[in-house]
């Protein structure tokens, strides 16, 4: 899992990081070399400007050996790799170099392209236009920059020069720096950049892999583990996750998701069971009905026969009472064999507890119980068979009523909307009716038992069949019947009706 999920998530980010990354190194080196480029040319630029002060009084006494020992000074200072000036004819005058001097340039040479665009020297140019980078072969970068020397006033009118009044350039000042200094420390933010780059990917994508780990795969890892049980046949199995995101809704979804398949296949097998039992008690039932009718006839009429034998009648006495007993055995085997459909009608719930309340309440006063009720009123009809209904009610309050002792109890009848989480659902969804006693309870071993056929908690007194009956009429009105039992405390049969037509 971890190499499908994890490590796509870790390359996909990293691919962004690295675009991201890339992007952002690019603008900000360009920017850097620019900001440092203007700087060497402001440098450079003041640089020139010195030289001309420096040299102006000199040049205007045509002191050449002073100006030259002034450039040469200046010349000698790091980072300077020469200082030039060339006359009007693009004849170098004056350089640091010595080899330099006395040579003429081509003004379309790279020193001279700047001012003789379309062959007119420009008058007047701004530095990024005065200044040029070259390389030499197998040499350092190299940026220089010139300054024209203007005519002045103080020029033409001088009695040591004659240039006339209508040149406006008469030379110029060509100083060349070294950008080896510049291009060290481009080269050392590009290095920085790359590292932080490579420790910036590494570590998201080292918190992207513990996250993914802490998050999504380790919850996920539990979620594969429940869906192997549930596939095992375990499906009471759940998963503990707590977390409100995703992860946690996806749990969520699964463990009711097992709910229901448990629910559907305890449904299922219910519903095997009694499509089996009933087929059973039908042959049974037919198989003895006629011979125990035989048996209690003959019995019956020995009985009368044996009023003035005390020795027989006796035996016939319990002949004829367990006769009837497994008669009554059979009659609930038919009854349970011959579920027919319900035959579906508006009816009130209200109404159909008030009757199975009438057919029990005599048996309860009998024993002393005590009977509440808790009939919410305007409940919405339920579409159903108000008899089947009734016979399910009657079932639970009579189970209820022989679970309590013979010293009294407390039975309560409830109706009301469907509560989940202890909340009332909105009228749209089913009623509840709820049976409470307050008897011996069952045992957990018991409740996973009490909806099959033939058992009972009752013993000699019960056939086991009154809850598989009530269990079946429910499912065939598309309901649900539930139990929460705690001995010695009592229990609470739950039944869930959906309100309109199913």
């Amino acid at each position: 899992m971890s190499s499908k999920i994890s490590y796509k998530l870790i390359a996909a980010v990293g691919g962004v990081a690295v675009l991201i990354i890339g992007i952002f190194a690019y603008v900000l080196l360009n920017a850097h070399r620019e900001q440092l480029i203007r700087e060497v040319r402001r440098s450079a630029d003041q640089l020139s400007e010195t030289v001309k002060s420096s040299t102006r009084y000199d040049m205007l006494q045509n002191q050449r050996e002073a100006v030259h020992r002034i450039i040469t000074t200046i010349g000698k200072q790091p980072g300077i790799q020469k200082v030039r000036i060339f006359n009007k004819d693009g004849t170098i005058i004056l350089s640091t170099d010595p080899a330099d001097m006395g040579h003429m340039v081509d003004i379309h040479a790279e020193a001279c392209d700047a001012c003789h665009t379309a062959n007119k020297p420009l008058e007047r140019l701004e530095i990024p236009d005065r200044t040029r980078i070259f390389q030499p072969l197998g040499g350092d970068r190299i940026l220089s920059i010139i300054n024209p020397i203007y005519n002045e006033p103080s020029c033409w009118e001088s009695d040591c020069h004659a240039h006339a009044p209508t040149k406006k350039v008469l030379g110029v000042l060509d100083i060349s720096m070294s950008l080896k200094d510049v291009d060290r420390d481009i080269q050392a933010s590009q290095n920085r950049l790359l590292l932080f780059g490579i420790v910036a990917i590494a570590a998201v994508s080292l918190m992207i892999y513990l996250l993914v780990d802490r998050i999504v795969l380790g919850p996920l890892q539990k979620i594969v583990a429940a869906t192997r049980k549930v596939a095992a046949g375990d499906l009471q199995h759940k998963i503990a996750l707590t977390k409100r995101d995703e992860i946690g809704i996806l749990a969520g979804a699964f463990n009711v998701m097992t709910h229901k398949l448990s629910e559907a296949q305890r449904q299922v097998f219910q519903s095997q069971k009694l499509a089996a039992v009933g087929q059973l008690a039908a042959g049974v039932a037919h198989e003895i009905n006629n011979p125990l009718t035989g048996v209690l006839t003959y019995s019956s009429f020995l009985l009368k026969r044996a009023e003035n034998k005390p020795e027989f009648k006796e035996d016939l006495e319990v002949i004829v009472r367990e006769t009837k007993r497994c008669r009554g055995i059979v009659q609930g085997l038919l009854q349970f064999s011959r579920q027919s459909p319900p035959e579906k009608h508006a009816s009130d719930i209200n109404e159909i507890a008030e009757r199975a309340l009438q057919i029990v309440r005599a048996q309860m006063d009998a024993r002393g119980v005590k009977l509440k009720t808790n009939l919410r009123a305007g409940l919405p009809e339920i579409h159903a068979d108000a008899n089947q209904v009734q016979q399910v009610l009657v079932n639970l309050l009579l189970n209820a009523n022989d679970a309590i002792a013979e010293n009294g109890g407390t039975i309560e009848l409830v109706t009301d909307f469907e509560k989940v989480d202890n909340e009332i659902q909105p009228p749209t969804k089913r009623v509840e009716i709820r049976v409470i006693d307050t008897g011996c309870g069952i045992s957990a071993a018991d409740l996973q038992k009490i909806f099959d056929p033939f058992f009972s908690t009752k013993g000699a007194k019960g056939t086991g069949l009154g809850l598989a009956v009530a269990w079946g009429i429910i499912e065939k009105h598309n309901g649900r019947i539930e139990v929460e039992s705690e001995v010695g405390k009592g229990t609470t049969f739950r039944i869930l009706l959906p309100i309109g037509e199913t």
